[in-house]
Parts: structure tokens; C-alpha cells; sequence
């Protein structure tokens, strides 16, 4: 990696991406330190103290901590993929959608259109449920004006790491919204040592149950490491045809099946669903309604801890088949083989061969969901057990991996494009 680190940083536009992408991270995490106007810090950070490993302490995952400063990034980046679920989901359920997908870049902008303004409306409610339901014994001011500049300023936050997101996906390295998660994450590390260390001190934590957690973290890494780069090889011969004087096919080759193909995007995905009946608590703080989701649905509940792992467990296996599904299509696969004499050893062109393909993509998509489930879960309720009180669980450290292994795949593969168009003049 640091090699490859090392090489990208010679070649001139890669180093510009780099910067640029570097530049809009600290844009990002000096935004997560400038405070909303109109807050109380003092009853803010009173109800921080006292919920930090509840509801609050699951929200300033994603925001790297700017939720529990109240900050102008407080709602981070989760309307966005909350959006972007719903506008999926609605691809395959509304004809009309689904063609739009169909009809190549421009329908894709289309969407990408509609999933910004659904973005928007989110962050507005969510505002509106976070300064007039969950702080609103922090506003100095009860006005109107007072909460219409508190629910502006979180929603124009939310829109603005939308914007970063995008220009860093055009313009820098790697996926942006992923990587704004990514920092927010890792920005919790630090803290999360420091305050390991202090209860350590005061023998709050215990060194065995620190060791436990180093030795599952390092296991974790191993793991989804070892699962996001296995792949199941499809061989593919091409039959010689002649086109003119000249010979074409006649070559092997092989389909590369990913045993994880959607990457940290169901893990992602299940987390912002499963915030969705927590946020609605913003507007029933003190109806019954509230006291079941924070029972029966909050990881920090009593069973809820139980009930959250196990919704958690089959919602990341659901969006796995779902996301591998949206991008990967084994019928147009196989037509496109099809078209170009190409097959499968062994099997029939066309129908066979896609019916082929989507069977041994279903087995294999199995062991990445289970796996994605197993470890987002199992660190969870290690370290209920085991009272280490740490931030950084199973879920922060799959996305923590599995972003940067499809950074470093893309700087890889800008630089391998490069070296061929070098070749090629």
C-alpha cells in the first residue's frame, strides 16, 4: 500500500487528486468543529454526557463526533444514503424509474437529481426533529427565527457534504461519500485510545478485555481483507472467427466473481435503516413510542441489543444480494459473451450460461453476506459482555477497511491506465 502510495505521488495528476481529495477532507473536518448558532453548549454537552453510548453515541459514529458537538455537520452524510436507498428501491418498484436508469448517463443524472432533492427534504425533517424535538432544551431561544436558523444551517451542513462527496468522486480518489464516512470514523480513534487508556488507569477496563479487542480487531482486519479480494474465476474461451483477412478470438480468459461485490455498501445501508425509527424519536421524545424503539430497537436497550443485531444481521445480507443484483446483470453478461463468441466451458450460450453465472453468484454472495453480517454483529456483543466501552466496533472497522482497500484499487488502477497510455504513445 505504501508503495503504491509512494508511486501515485510521482505521476503529477495523481498527486493533484490526492491533494484535492486531502484538501476536501479538512474541509470536512474543520466544518465538523464550527458550532450551530443559537445552542446552549453547556445543556448540549450535559445531554451528551448522558446518553453518549445511546442513541447519541450511534448518530456521532457516522459524524466523527460533530453530532455530539452539535456542529454544522451534526447530521454528516445519512440523509444522503438514506436517499439514495429509497431511490433505488423505487428503480425496481416504478416502471418509469426503472427505464430511466436504462437510458445510460443521462438517466443516471436524472436520479442522481431526484436523490439530491429526496437528500434534502430528509435533512430538512431530520433538522426539525433534532432542534424542536431532541435539543430543545438547548436553544437559548425558542423563537421562530432562532429554530428556522438552526434547521438552515444542519440542512444546508447535510447539502454541503453532498456537494464534497460528489466533487470528490469527480474530481479526487475514491468514492466520496464512502471516504467522508471513512474520516469521520477515523477521526474517532484518537479519542477512543485516549479515554481506553484513562479507564485503563482507574482499572475501569481491564487489560484482558483490552487484549480481546486488539486480538478481534486484528482478526476482523485479516478477515475482511482476505473476503474483499476473493474472487471466484469464471473461465471464458472465445472462439476464432474471421472478420475480413483478419482472426479474431480463439484466446481464454476468465469472469472475475467477487465473493463480496457490494463492498461496505450494505453495512452502510442497514445502519441508516436502522436509524430511521430512532430518528423518528426526535418528534415523540416522551410518548411511548420513544420509550420502545430506545427498549426494543437502540443497540444500547434491554433486549434491544438482541433485537438491533439480529435486524442488523439480515437487513446487511438483503442489501448484499440487493446491491449485488443492481450491479451485476449475469443475462446481460452472458448476452454480451454471447454476442462476442465467447462461453463457458462446458456450458451453452445464452440462457444456460446466465442461469450458470447467477447460480454461482448467489452461493458465493451467500458467504460474503453471512460474513459482513457476522462481523458487524459479533464485536458488538463482544464488547457488551466485556464493558470496553470503545467506539470503534465491528461496523466502524468494516467500512474503515473496506474503504480504503477500494481507494487503493482505484489509485491502482488510474496508475495501471496510465502506464498503458504511456505504452500506447
Amino acid at each position: 500500500m505504501l508503495t503504491t502510495l509512494k508511486n501515485a505521488w510521482k505521476i503529477p495528476d495523481l498527486r493533484k487528486k490526492i491533494l484535492y481529495t486531502f484538501m476536501m477532507m479538512m474541509i470536512f473536518r474543520l466544518g465538523s468543529v464550527i458550532p450551530v448558532p443559537g445552542m446552549n453548549r453547556e445543556v448540549l454537552s450535559s445531554m451528551m454526557n448522558q446518553s453518549e453510548n445511546g442513541l447519541f453515541g450511534l448518530f456521532n459514529l457516522f459524524s466523527g463526533g460533530a453530532f455530539g458537538r452539535f456542529t454544522i455537520f451534526a447530521l454528516s452524510i445519512t440523509p444522503y444514503i438514506t436517499a439514495s436507498i429509497i431511490m433505488q428501491l423505487l428503480t425496481i418498484a416504478i416502471p418509469s424509474l426503472e427505464a430511466l436508469a436504462k437510458e445510460g448517463e443521462e438517466g443516471r443524472k436524472k436520479i442522481a437529481q431526484y436523490t439530491r432533492y429526496g437528500t434534502v427534504i430528509l435533512a430538512l425533517i431530520q433538522s426539525i426533529g433534532v432542534s424542536v424535538g431532541l435539543f430543545r432544551q438547548a436553544l437559548i431561544s425558542s423563537s421562530y427565527w432562532s429554530v428556522a436558523v438552526v434547521v438552515i444551517t444542519l440542512t444546508a451542513g447535510t447539502a454541503f457534504l453532498m456537494w464534497l462527496g460528489e466533487q470528490i468522486t469527480e474530481n479526487g480518489i475514491g468514492n466520496g461519500i464512502s471516504l467522508i464516512i471513512f474520516t469521520g470514523i477515523v477521526s474517532r480513534i484518537p479519542v477512543g485510545v485516549v479515554e481506553t487508556w484513562k479507564k485503563v488507569s482507574i482499572d475501569e477496563v481491564s487489560i484482558v478485555s483490552l487484549v480481546v479487542f486488539a486480538i478481534i480487531a486484528v482478526l476482523v482486519v485479516a478477515a475482511v481483507v482476505a473476503i474483499q479480494q476473493g474472487t471466484r474465476k469464471i473461465p471464458v474461451q472465445y472462439a476464432k472467427r474471421v472478420v475480413g483477412r483478419k482472426m479474431y478470438g480463439g484466446h481464454s480468459t476468465h469472469i472475475p466473481l467477487k465473493v463480496n461485490q457490494s463492498g461496505v455498501i450494505p453495512v452502510i445501508f442497514a445502519i441508516s435503516l436502522l436509524q430511521f425509527p430512532l430518528t423518528l424519536t426526535y418528534f415523540f421524545q416522551q410518548g411511548s413510542f420513544s420509550t420502545f424503539v430506545q427498549k426494543f430497537l437502540s443497540p444500547a436497550g434491554s433486549p434491544g441489543i438482541w433485537i438491533y443485531s439480529i435486524l442488523n444481521a439480515v437487513l446487511i445480507i438483503f442489501f448484499t444480494y440487493f446491491y449485488t443484483a443492481v450491479t451485476f446483470n449475469p443475462v446481460e453478461v452472458a448476452d454480451n459473451m454471447k454476442k462476442n463468441g465467447g462461453f463457458i466451458p462446458g456450458i451453452r450460450p445464452g440462457k444456460p450460461t446466465s442461469e450458470y453465472l447467477n447460480r454461482v453468484l448467489t452461493r458465493i454472495t451467500l458467504a460474503g453476506a453471512i460474513f459482513l453480517a457476522v462481523i458487524a454483529v459479533m464485536p458488538t456483543l463482544i464488547l457488551q459482555f466485556t464493558n470496553l466501552q470503545l467506539r470503534f466496533g465491528g461496523t466502524s472497522l468494516l467500512i474503515v477497511v473496506g474503504v480504503a482497500l477500494e481507494t487503493m484499487k482505484q489509485i491502482e488502477a488510474q496508475m495501471m491506465m496510465r502506464h498503458y497510455q504511456g505504452f500506447l504513445k
